[in-house]
């Protein structure tokens, strides 16, 4: 199945935005509260199981993300990256650091973490791993683990210019509120394909998280809201 690619996915129209549905409480924003909540999870089911179809000529592969949750006095804040431009997939998007599965990797969890230090020299010292989200399928045939993890301040990145061009923090309150979750509809060539996003305003620049990235943050809310 050949899908078309969304390449000014900021433009699709706005079908709906979630504002009628609950946020996340603040007590359960806590670094504990997200540790249990993966200890023990209730009886739920993801919302996204991934992006439909897959490109045609691309045979799945495996693939992991780390989840960073950075523990600020604030509250948790999410650390994510914007890809270059001259990607082959993904490019110039906002994604979690991680990348595919090497041979090499003894799961996931080593494959999210080797990922993340090579993307943006974030050192395994700083970061302790909490749990795992469902697997989700991407239309560019990735089989990817998100793998949840808590990031102790005091860290500094090194950015791989090669992939990531910046790395930046979203405070996680705002990403666990609906009300800035945004259902959008592409349309063309008789193809009609549907994607979530949840833009973020730092300062003068807005960064538009989107697609397997938001369809994943939305399965860390469904998680924790508990429905």
């Amino acid at each position: 199945m050949t899908r078309l690619a969304i390449t000014q996915p900021q433009l699709a129209p706005v079908t709906k935005v979630d504002a009628d549905l609950p946020a996340v409480r603040a007590d359960a924003l806590t670094a504990q509260a997200i540790r249990d909540r993966l200890a023990s999870p209730p009886d739920w089911q993801p919302e996204f199981a991934g992006d439909g179809g897959r490109f045609a000529d691309r045979q799945p592969a495996g693939a992991a993300v780390l989840v960073p949750l950075v523990q600020r006095e604030s509250g948790l804040t999410l650390l994510l990256t914007r890809r270059t431009d001259h990607l082959r997939d993904h490019a110039g998007q906002i994604s979690f650091p991680g990348g595919r599965v090497e041979p090499e990797d003894d799961g996931p969890v080593a494959t999210a973490l080797r990922e993340t230090e090579e993307e943006i020299g974030l050192s395994r010292e700083h970061i302790h791993v909490i749990g795992q989200l469902p697997v989700y399928a991407t239309v560019t045939a990735f089989q990817v683990t998100p793998v949840v993890a808590l990031v102790a301040p005091g860290f500094s990145l090194t950015l791989d210019s090669g992939e990531v061009a910046e790395a930046f923090e979203v405070p996680l309150a705002f990403l666990m509120d609906p009300a800035h979750h945004r259902h959008h509809v592409f349309e063309a060539g008789g193809v009609t394909r549907r994607f979530l996003s949840m833009p973020w305003q730092a300062a003068e620049r807005e960064y538009f998280i989107w697609g397997a990235t938001a369809a994943m943050l939305r399965n860390l809310y469904r998680l924790l809201i508990g429905r």
